[in-house]
Formats: C-alpha cells, structure tokens, sequence
C-alpha cells in the first residue's frame, strides 16, 4: 500500500472564510497515482474545519449566520480570559464540527456527491495562511 502526505496552503479571512478545496484534493490525489483508497483531510490547529457542503451563495450566507447563532461574536467567552485574545469564538465553532474528514478514492476520483464539495473554513477572528495536511492511502 502507497502512503503519501502532500499539503494545501490557502490564503483566509476572518470569521467564518468558506474555501472550496474539492479540485484541490483531487490534483493531489491524481498525483499520487493511487486509484483505489482514501484520503484523509485535516487541518491542524484549532480554529480551523474541514467538512462538505453544497458550496452555493446562499449557504455561504447561512452558514456563517449559522455559526453567528451557535457561538455569537458578542458573547464573552473564558477562553479570553486564559489566552487574553478574542477568538472565544472561534474554538467553539469549530469544535462543534471537527478538523478533518476521510473520502474514497475509487478508480483515481475522489468521492463526493454532486452537489457536494470539501472545504475548509477558517473560524479564527484573524486572517491568515493556513495549511491543510492530505494523507493519501491506497493502491
């Protein structure tokens, strides 16, 4: 079984920045030539979420409003407190859904619906470079 491990890095706003990196994942996956498999989707640190989504312009509104009504900017948070930052925030939203995420690979394509794209989303209250960590396994 091949194993490689190849990066994305992705240019980010603040709050709630939906990347579509579904084209992404497949070049590197075809460059692997592994046609049979999965790959794993991560994205290190902790303000940072990989996941699927229909990636249209109405739910990269909802799902920023989404995030706005599950951990609001205008609350305190004690994580404030401990790191003397504003990014409270952050943390909870994209703990609530996760840094990574496992496709198929069949016959060299990633698998993901129609209507289905992977991205990542930068929760942070910051810009930033961010990187995301593919590990890909197969034959």
């Amino acid at each position: 079984m091949k194993v490689e491990t190849r990066y994305l890095s992705l240019d980010v706003r603040a709050d709630v920045d939906i990347k579509d990196i579904t084209d992404a994942v497949q070049r590197e996956v075809e460059g692997t030539g592994v046609r049979d498999g999965i790959v794993t989707i991560f994205a290190p640190g902790s303000t940072g979420v990989v996941t699927t989504m229909e990636y249209e312009p109405g739910l990269l509104k909802d799902i920023p409003a989404a995030m706005e009504r599950l951990a609001p900017s205008d609350i305190d948070y004690e994580h404030h407190k401990t790191w003397h930052d504003d990014n409270g925030r952050g943390h909870v939203r994209a703990t609530i859904l996760g840094p990574s995420l496992v496709v198929p690979i069949v016959d060299g394509r990633v698998v993901h619906g129609t209507w289905q794209q992977i991205v990542f989303i930068n929760m942070d209250t910051k810009a930033r470079r961010r990187e995301v960590v593919l590990q890909i396994m197969g034959t």
